[in-house]
């Protein structure tokens, strides 16, 4: 099956009646962007950057495809012909995968003609949407953490292929680990995963099925110990592995209280390197509660991959810059109350002080960037430019990532997910928040979108 079909039929209708028009040849230039952070959002994480890449590679429409087309009646042959010699010739730049975006952050660019670049609209927006509200829960989640593993295991509470995503979308924001094994097979995203309390009750008594599992994972197992009494199965578990019993799992009850009560009674026992892994129902909050008991991971389903309350960030796909009957670029936007967009292809820049992210520039156009270079420049060499000004430096955001209809940096999908990673971490690390900050807060940075307004942001 090809990527194609995973778009709305006004995509394609819209195709149709510019091409009757004869406009759809129309160089355009289309931005992907978020108006707003849910209430409470820092910061929101970019996700699946890489598996646009996949899903454009394979934007093709098969004979299966266009025999269904034909079938609406909604497209003619000449139209349905166009579609059967389709391929993404633009140009594509964007935020690393991985980047932290606040609102109105361009996090995608999308060049072409008309016809060739409005295809890809919505299988664009379901991949990010979808992607970076996993990713921005999740990475709530690790910070909550604070250093411990956490596992990713809600693949049963969503589309079976949507739990792939979640998966990766997880590990790219700093989860250790998932229970899904085709995130492991197709991303490399390590897995993990021992026993439910099912297995435990296929046996006549909980002695029985630990004496089970020890014997087919080792010692080194996590042992479910809430199916009945909690302490008792705390007890028989250590009897039977000894010392080496690598980790107890609590899903249900009071967690704080438990922790503590169980971290006694491992250490009396011995058991001094046994850790405490908690799960059911967890979600950043419920992590920050928990900050301060001897809990050494967790596993998180259901928060984390449907987004954390707010599944979808809400990036938007907005034509922003359009070829006129002149031959040159103009800018092109809505201007409705409260969705209004600004025209023009942006610049994005991460205005960073001694390393220190201060605020995300977003210029529209080239002489914009360059103005605020030259004003930055002037302060610099001035002699009273205030240390604010000596110290700051621009990160450029965006990225060419397709040029010509090529993907420029083609690597392999367990790469470019760890690279995604990598970039997360670095990203996040800009912004100097601790956890003791807690997971809500203000946005973190402002964004500023003209060149005057940067230079008094650094006054």
């Amino acid at each position: 099956m090809t990527s194609a079909l995973l778009t709305d039929l006004y995509e394609l209708t819209m195709l149709r009646a510019a091409r009757d028009a004869g406009i759809d040849s129309r160089r355009c230039v289309f931005e992907v962007f978020t108006r707003s952070l849910p209430d409470g959002r820092r910061y929101g994480a970019l996700a699946g950057t890489g598996r646009i890449l996949e899903a454009i590679a394979d934007f093709r429409f098969d004979e299966a495809d266009l025999r269904y087309l034909r079938r609406t009646g909604a497209l003619d042959e000449g139209t349905l012909d166009h579609l059967a010699e389709y391929r993404f010739t633009g140009d594509m730049h964007g935020y690393e995968e991985g980047e932290l975006y606040f609102p109105g952050s361009p996090v995608l660019r999308v060049e072409g003609t008309f016809g060739n670049a409005v295809l890809l609209e919505t299988v664009i927006l379901s991949i990010l949407n979808h992607d970076s509200g996993v990713a921005s829960a999740g990475s709530r989640m690790v910070a909550a953490a604070r250093g411990r593993p956490c596992i990713e295991m809600g693949g049963r509470r969503v589309h079976e292929d949507a739990a792939i995503a979640a998966a990766r979308a997880a590990y790219v924001v700093g989860f250790d680990s998932t229970s899904n094994l085709a995130a492991g097979a197709h991303y490399r995203v390590p897995v993990a995963g021992t026993a439910a309390h099912a297995f435990t009750l296929l046996f006549d008594s909980e002695e029985e099925a630990f004496r089970a599992q020890l014997a087919s994972q080792g010692a080194g197992t996590t042992l479910l110990v809430d199916t009945y009494d909690v302490e008792h199965a705390v007890r028989t578990a250590v009897e039977l592995a000894g010392p080496e019993l690598g980790a107890i799992r609590l899903d249900s009850g009071d967690l704080l209280a438990q922790a503590g009560q169980l971290r006694r009674l491992l250490d009396s026992l011995g058991a001094t390197d046994t850790k405490i892994t908690a799960t059911g129902d967890l979600d950043e909050h419920r992590v920050e509660e928990l900050a301060d008991a001897p809990i050494d991971g967790y596993g998180i389903g259901t928060r984390l991959v449907t987004g954390g309350g707010h599944p979808a960030p809400g990036f938007v796909y907005k034509l922003v810059e359009r070829e006129g009957d002149d031959g040159l670029m103009h800018p092109v936007g809505k201007r409705s109350q409260d969705k209004a967009t600004p025209g023009s292809g942006k610049s994005a820049y991460r205005m960073l002080v001694e390393g220190r992210a201060h605020a995300e520039l977003v210029l529209p156009g080239e002489e914009e960037v360059a103005q605020f270079e030259r004003e930055l420049t002037a302060e610099l060499i001035s002699t009273d430019a205030s240390p604010a000004w000596q110290r700051t430096e621009l990160r450029a955001l965006q990225v060419p990532l397709i040029r010509g209809g090529e993907p420029l940096d083609p690597q392999r999908a367990p790469e470019l997910a760890r690279r995604a990673r990598e970039r997360h971490a670095a990203s996040l690390a800009e912004l100097g928040l601790s956890a003791a900050d807690g997971p809500d807060g203000p946005v973190a940075i402002p964004t500023v979108t003209d060149g005057a307004e940067a230079a008094h942001v650094l006054r």
